[in-house]
């Protein structure tokens, strides 16, 4: 995607811009190299735990802090990190929503079934609940509603029901719940609708458990007072719930 970001942001010298979803930094050095001289970037991540990673490989590719600033937020927090740079609107921002490949692939996050690992899924592992902790304490009812809001989920209340029938602690147990209790239920379900069911139900439970839907409307919100005259924004997004969000703003 990094060419069709570029193309959509379309970056020049001496511009200010901000990466909303640092990740690994791939977006923003792309971007960097483009807005020097005289321009810089300012990097949110929420992760703790990657942010001084991709701080440190973007200062070993030459962005000292003239150019480059990380800051661990947030991005329903952008108006006050630009603050804190004593900013009040930059020329490009840009956000690629959902989870980062960094996080998806490692286990010991529990964002995946293809390890195994702890069913957590928190963005920041240092504050909140986990996936594990959040399906415990909701009701079935609860968990329902949020497959059908966070991921569509047309099997929703099953998966709501086969959630609550036991503790689960790790990714494959949550796993290997939802495709016994799915192929028990609908027999003639085809493997690959199992699968489509289990992805659907990670989704939706790591977008609760971010409180995904309301960071970014709190961004959405914040853009028009944040965005300067003639500025650019580009948004990844990779669900229907995050198209609809970014939809219904920009046509407001």
């Amino acid at each position: 995607m990094g060419h069709e970001v570029l193309r959509c942001l379309r970056p020049s010298a001496g511009e200010v811009a901000v990466d909303c979803t640092l990740g690994g930094g791939g977006h923003a050095r792309a971007i960097l190299e483009r807005v020097r001289p005289g321009g810089r970037l300012i990097g949110l991540e929420v992760d703790p735990l990657e942010l001084p990673r991709t701080e440190a490989r973007l200062r070993a590719a030459g962005f000292g802090p003239d150019v480059f600033v990380a800051r661990h937020a947030n991005f329903a927090g952008l108006p006050k990190v630009l603050a804190a740079e004593r900013l009040t609107r930059v020329d490009l921002i840009l956000a690629d929503l959902g989870v980062s490949s960094m996080q998806f692939d490692n286990p010991d996050r529990g964002f995946s079934y293809k390890g195994v690992g702890p069913l957590d899924m928190r963005m920041n592992p240092l504050r909140g609940e986990s996936a594990a902790q959040l399906i415990a304490r909701s009701i079935e009812a609860e968990l329902a509603r949020l497959l059908e809001d966070n991921a569509d989920e047309p099997h929703a209340h099953l998966i709501a029901r086969l959630l609550k029938q036991q503790p689960l602690e790790t990714t494959h147990a949550a796993a290997r719940l939802l495709r016994a209790g799915l192929s028990s239920a609908f027999p003639r379900l085809a493997k690959a609708d199992v699968k489509m069911s289990t992805r659907r139900t990670f989704q939706a439970l790591r977008i609760a458990v971010n409180d995904e839907f309301s960071a970014l409307d709190a961004l959405l919100r914040s853009l028009p007072r944040c965005l300067a005259p003639g500025g650019r924004v580009a948004m990844l997004t990779f669900h229907s719930g995050e198209d609809r969000r970014v939809k219904k703003a920009f046509q407001a």
